[in-house]
């Protein structure tokens, strides 16, 4: 099996709190080193009331310091809300702390909508200067040159990966002639996964940071000891979307009985289409047909499930059938 890697939005669960959140990512990750993972990534995500993340360079610095191994990552910081030199320093200061375990994913959304946006003082433009933004934040991480007036400290000199992520063809494609490793958001947005994956290979530049294409897709899992009660788990990811697309996002509901008109349901069809729901052993073969259809490089996966118990069961089920765990 390629590396397996978890994913987690430190969902913030009805009746709980941000801080029960963030122990709860940390206790997930401590789950998913014991358990062989190759990295832990967390999400930026603004004014959101379902998820805890959004000073993400905290919350990895708290979860990499809960850890010991495990890689601890941003899956990602959304680049135009801030600062190439601030991201840098950033970080540069995580690398520092915890050498050899960070991961820098970067995208140009803005984890937020239009009136956060604005108290972010995100320029509305700033979307469109990506490119020149990330060729900025590497140029931080590279040593300091002779007569250099700006530079990051920490970060100057220092190995930071450098991913970029997506759910459209602009970052497969940036990411190919950046010569960078490459994510796509395949557990919530798969409609363009094939062919950005496609493109990316296809027009792959080698560079110091990577000599061949590396692309990892993001899924779901939901593992119950039935199919039931998996199927009945999988009702707070559904709640949580459906709430999400219509523009009243909530903190990650209880599972409970639903019902979706069919316009909800058609959404949920397509996009939750790579949420993989059943026993260990059904999780496991879907994400195994997965993989030999689409032959990612990496699986990051996710946990969407309101019960830490049955998060940490998802993974302990995932290893055991797929890693050996």
């Amino acid at each position: 099996m390629i590396p397996l890697s978890v994913l987690d939005l430190a969902f913030i669960t009805e009746g709980g709190s941000a801080a029960d959140a963030l122990h709860r990512s940390a206790d997930l990750a401590r789950h998913a080193e014991s358990l062989g993972f190759q990295r832990f990534w967390l999400a930026e995500h603004h004014a959101m009331p379902g998820i805890a993340s959004a000073a993400t360079a905290v919350v990895i610095g708290y979860v990499a310091g809960a850890t010991k191994t495990i890689r601890v990552g941003a899956g990602g910081i959304m680049l135009p809300n801030h600062a190439p030199l601030a991201v840098a320093e950033a970080f540069g200061t995580l690398e520092s702390l915890y050498p050899g375990r960070i991961d820098l994913g970067l995208g140009r959304a803005p984890g937020s909508d239009q009136a956060t946006m604005r108290a972010l003082r995100r320029d509305p433009t700033s979307a469109e200067r990506f490119p020149q933004d990330v060729v900025e934040l590497l140029h931080y991480f590279e040593k300091p040159q002779p007569g250099q007036g700006v530079f990051a400290v920490p970060g100057a000199g220092l190995t930071v990966p450098v991913w970029l992520l997506g759910s459209s063809l602009f970052s497969a494609h940036l990411a190919a002639i950046m010569g960078l490793p490459f994510a796509f958001a395949s557990h919530f947005a798969p409609d363009l996964m094939e062919e950005a994956v496609a493109l990316y290979r296809e027009r792959f530049e080698p560079s110091e940071r990577l000599k061949k294409p590396y692309a990892m897709l993001s899924i779901n899992a939901v593992i119950g000891e039935t199919d039931a009660e998996a199927q009945q788990a999988s009702t707070s990811l559904q709640q949580h979307f459906i709430a999400l697309r219509q523009g009243r996002p909530t903190t990650f509901p209880v599972p409970r009985p639903v019902s979706w008109n069919g316009q909800e349901q058609r959404l949920l069809d397509r996009t939750l289409r790579y949420t993989f729901v059943g026993t260990d052993k059904d999780v496991a073969q879907n994400i195994s047909a997965f993989v030999e259809r689409h032959r990612p490089d990496e699986l990051l996966i996710g946990t969407p499930l309101f019960s830490q118990t049955e998060r940490r069961r998802t993974l302990s089920g995932i290893a055991h059938q797929l890693m050996g765990g």
